[in-house]
């Protein structure tokens, strides 16, 4: 697992934790920080998932608002909780971090959809980020070949 695919998860589970405790995303990170001090070996993962949940919490009244707008039928109270977490983390980097390609973060997201979440989530973040990507005017494949290695 790469080291961003680490980044990714640990994102998530802040952003899950914050969400189910209906605590501050600062409060999280801070917790999170502290844990990172002391825990070495995963350094290399705190720096990309720092920024993914700062990212989050700085535009997530427009993230809420996009995934809304392209969840047809669904509010974001009425999804999963993993599911919103998910979306929100695959949002931020499809809106704000050029870096990783389109498919990269639609991938991840689908990934851990597939592995944490119900039988329809994978499908449905999919479809989701498939819309938001569209209508923000990217393309999955609109990286050149030189930032593949950033997944």
């Amino acid at each position: 697992m790469s080291a961003r695919s680490k980044a990714r998860k640990r994102a998530l589970d802040m952003l899950y934790i914050a969400d189910v405790r209906q605590a501050p995303l600062r409060d999280i990170l801070d917790d999170e920080a502290r844990r990172s001090a002391t825990h070495p070996q995963r350094a290399s993962s705190w720096g990309y998932a720092e920024q993914i949940v700062r990212g989050v919490d700085e535009a997530q009244a427009e993230i809420d608002a996009l995934i809304e707008h392209h969840a047809v039928g669904w509010t974001l109270t009425r999804m999963p909780v993993v599911d919103r977490a998910i979306l929100r983390m695959a949002t931020w980097e499809l809106r704000d971090n050029p870096e990783i390609p389109v498919a990269v973060a639609i991938a991840e997201a689908m990934e851990l959809a597939s592995a944490l979440s119900t039988d329809d989530s994978a499908q449905f973040v999919n479809g989701v980020l498939g819309s938001i990507a569209d209508d923000i005017g990217l393309t999955r494949d609109n990286n050149d070949n030189n930032n593949n290695n950033n997944n």
